[in-house]
């Protein structure tokens, strides 16, 4: 049906509302008719700048033509036995090169499963295993997935959380440094201490779960004595470190792994979202007698490393090592940083530029009056104003107030410079 040309946008949302579910959202009421690189173009045949890259999937850019090239050839082949039952050799390969590319200098292990969330979950429960701990520790404005052990781990409540508890025991909060928001370092590692001593002894905790920057949270970098602080209370008592890169994970923040830039390395790393171009495949990979915990047949999945999806994962190696891409991110992000820097100057409310490697993002603020408070109105109007000027952007954060981009790695500087062009002037037309 879709290669019909008279579909619109609002017919199809008509029909969307008619067919599923409220609870999907939909940040933008458009709907994809093709796509290349970092540019799609809508039923109606209008063209946007695609600036969201499906929430940080399409670090390759849409339709890669040697990750396409790469997955027809494994349709060829054969498309699903079920690992457990029997293997194939392309899972096997996408653990080798997770194994080489994970920091830390000790023996590795992976996992490849389909979702983030399903990674999450078999870290906390391959963590559990190990240590004979129940409890996990989690942070303020992490965002872990939507199952219901990965919804008590987050912690953001709306949209996600709401009317979905009770949520699984044994899991708490702790503060994640935010000096914009008035939360220091030692702050944050203070209220992990408060929790030994209120909720939890440390020698009940399994791990310690953390993202290196805050995705839905808002792109909040993690900072480095944040890390090593958290790292010396886990081996003073036990505890494991689950660096949860979904999100920032392949190549997005200019290294694979953003906790390759971590002053210590973390026992487990989950992945997914790019690291398999846009196919559903995720992983968890980390120290191997840590792996290992779980018995035979305690981990898996009916389909949990697809053989299509690792086809696509070992193409997405390729290109990154052919175009060199863990550097287009570094200049990418140097690129954006110093465009939108450039842009506050002219914007009052655009209170903070950061980000890591090209995970960068804005954070926007009501001006005049005493203190920080966040706009997220007009956050809202400006991604509304960019989607009707042909630029696709998100938002995230616990206020609503940030808007983040990811786009893929693969566009080029002109592409970059028109959707920023774009944003200033959806910034003019929305105040």
């Amino acid at each position: 049906m879709q290669n019909e040309r008279h579909f619109t946008n609002a017919a199809l949302l008509t029909r969307r509302q008619a067919a599923v579910a409220r609870g999907v959202g939909q940040s933008h009421e458009i709907f994809i008719q093709k796509a290349l690189n970092a540019e799609f173009w809508d039923v109606e045949g209008r063209r946007y700048i695609d600036f969201a890259g499906g929430i940080a999937v399409l670090n390759t850019g849409h339709l890669h033509p040697e990750i396409i090239e790469a997955v027809k050839a494994q349709l060829d082949l054969y498309t699903h036995t079920c690992f457990q039952v029997v293997a194939y050799e392309p899972y096997v390969e996408v653990c080798e090169r997770l194994n080489t590319l994970a920091p830390g200098a000790f023996a590795k292990k992976s996992l490849l499963l389909t979702t983030g969330a399903e990674a999450v979950e078999n870290a906390i429960k391959i963590a559990r295993a190990y240590t004979k701990r129940p409890g996990v520790i989690a942070f303020t404005g992490g965002y872990h997935g939507r199952t219901n052990l990965t919804l008590g781990l987050t912690g953001k409540v709306a949209p996600y959380k709401i009317g979905f508890g009770p949520f699984p025991g044994e899991v708490y909060h702790a503060l994640f440094p935010n000096a914009l928001h008035g939360v220091s370092v030692a702050d944050a590692l203070h209220s992990v201490e408060l929790i030994f001593k209120n909720d939890i002894e440390p020698e009940r905790v399994a791990a310690f779960i953390v993202e290196p920057v805050q995705g839905e949270g808002g792109f909040y970098v993690a900072p480095a004595e944040f890390i090593s602080g958290l790292k010396a209370l886990a081996d003073r008592y036990g505890i494991l470190l689950i660096a949860d890169e979904v999100q920032t994970g392949a190549g997005r923040t200019g290294t694979w792994f953003a906790c390759e830039q971590w002053p210590v390395a973390p026992d487990l790393i989950t992945t997914a979202k790019s690291m398999a171009g846009g196919f559903p495949l995720s992983g968890v990979v980390g120290r191997a007698e840590v792996i290992d915990a779980p018995a035979a047949g305690g981990l898996g999945g009916t389909y949990a490393g697809s053989p299509v999806a690792c086809a696509a994962a070992l193409a997405v190696l390729k290109v990154f090592e052919e175009e060199q891409l863990l550097a287009r991110s570094q200049a990418m992000g140097q690129h954006l940083v110093r465009s939108l820097q450039a842009l506050a100057t002219k914007v009052p409310a655009i209170g903070d530029v950061r980000g890591l490697g090209a995970m960068v993002a804005i954070e926007l603020f009501e001006e005049g009056g005493e203190g920080l408070r966040p706009d997220a109105a007009l956050t809202k109007r400006v991604v509304t104003e960019a989607a009707q000027r042909g630029l696709v952007l998100l938002s995230c954060g616990t206020y609503g107030n940030v808007i983040r981009i990811l786009v893929p790695l693969t566009a080029s500087d002109a592409l970059l410079d028109e959707g920023l062009a774009i944003l200033a002037d959806s910034f003019a037309a929305a105040r």
